[in-house]
């Protein structure tokens, strides 16, 4: 089977924010979402912006956003929800993923 950026949800208040944060940046240019090896349990999502797509990743578009996931970070996502929330603890943007096991008590990292 394979995984692909279908596999993620994008919501629209992240696609909203994402489409906002790229409106700064050269044409081509990418929201990357991966997930990384560190944090109190095992593995944390980690978001940047890029001027391109690597070759191998998998793009997600919607509203105007476009989020690249590289090969190795995507079996992580398949299922995730990335939703963008605006409260009283600040701004960040979220994942909600059915993969996780378990997280810390930040809720920045987490275990498979």
């Amino acid at each position: 089977m394979t995984t692909a950026a279908s596999d993620i949800a994008l919501t629209d208040q992240a696609a909203r924010r994402i489409h906002a944060i790229l409106a700064n940046e050269s044409p081509g240019a990418v929201f990357r979402v991966s997930v990384e090896g560190g944090g109190c349990s095992g593995f944390q999502y980690h978001f940047a912006v890029e001027s391109a797509p690597g070759a191998e990743d998998a793009l997600l578009e919607h509203a105007g956003a476009r989020v690249a996931i590289d090969p190795a970070s995507i079996g992580f996502l398949v299922g995730a929800k990335i939703d963008f929330v605006d409260d009283l603890m600040g701004q960040s943007f979220r994942v909600v993923n059915p993969n996780a096991v378990s997280s810390c008590g930040c809720g920045t990292s987490f275990s498979v």
